[in-house]
């Protein structure tokens, strides 16, 4: 039984993206998902968020906490019973919370992984360090508020990309149980995204070449959203084709 909703502050969300050849994403997408197109191409990336205050909404604000987290996710979308559906898959949760690790697939959803981070944020610039404690996962990043996207950039304005993140608020997280993916829902009270220029970037996860061979993902750009009052709200799971309980609803229903 998760806690069905948490607020608090979005501190800041940095949205590392990569441009990914559709054929490579599809590997790693479980039935009925496929890779979310923009301009031909897939979107998949990292999002390294700090949350502050983050509570049930009915406990005071001084007695909620805060964390560090990055989420590997894929831009994905599907038909279910004749309707059009999307979100973001999200095979992989990292955390500086032991707590949230804890309770992550327990009281909250999600498999979260500990892991150890080092940020850094002077005024208009960021960076931020990440290594798991399973040492799976380990991503480095450094960035600073740009006046435009890149112009590598797959999307075509600042606004495409605000668009096309926006209507990713539907997060399907991997379980320990085959086939089932908890949903959580992220709705944004106040939404601004700003570009980054990105000065560094590595992960362990997009420069593995058994993963993504040469040439078939690569680093689009970054943004960066902060102070955004939020809300996470727990839907119902989401089933699979491979889930070991095929007669449940895959839709994602709230709870």
């Amino acid at each position: 039984m998760y806690i069905p909703t948490l607020q608090g502050t979005i501190d800041r969300r940095l949205l590392v993206n990569y441009r990914v050849d559709p054929e490579y994403l599809q590997r790693l997408l479980p039935a009925p998902f496929r890779p979310k197109l923009i301009h031909d191409m897939g979107i998949a990336g990292i999002c390294l968020i700090r949350l502050k205050y983050l509570r049930p909404p009915a406990v005071p604000i001084e007695l909620g906490f805060s964390s560090e987290n990055a989420a590997h996710r894929i831009a994905v979308e599907w038909e279910e019973r004749g309707e059009y559906h999307e979100g973001v898959y999200i095979p992989r949760r990292d955390t500086s919370s032991r707590f949230t690790a804890l309770i992550g697939g327990r009281l909250f959803p999600g498999v979260h992984h500990h892991a150890r981070f080092q940020v850094r944020e002077e005024g208009e610039t960021f960076s931020v360090q990440m290594a798991s404690d399973d040492g799976q996962t380990r991503v480095t990043v450094a960035a600073q508020l740009a006046a435009q996207m890149p112009a590598r950039s797959v999307f075509a304005s600042l606004q495409e990309a605000s668009a096309f993140f926006e209507r990713g608020f539907l997060g399907y997280s991997v379980t320990k149980q085959a086939g089932k993916l908890d949903v959580l829902e992220l709705r944004c009270r106040n939404w601004m995204i700003e570009p980054l220029q990105v000065t560094e970037a590595q992960s362990s996860f997009f420069d593995d070449p058994k993963r993504f061979p040469a040439g078939t993902a690569e680093l689009d750009g970054a943004l960066v959203m902060r102070a955004i009052r939020h809300q996470w709200h727990v839907h119902r799971p989401f089933y699979s084709s491979e889930s070991v309980n095929p007669a449940q609803s895959r839709q994602a229903i709230p709870a």
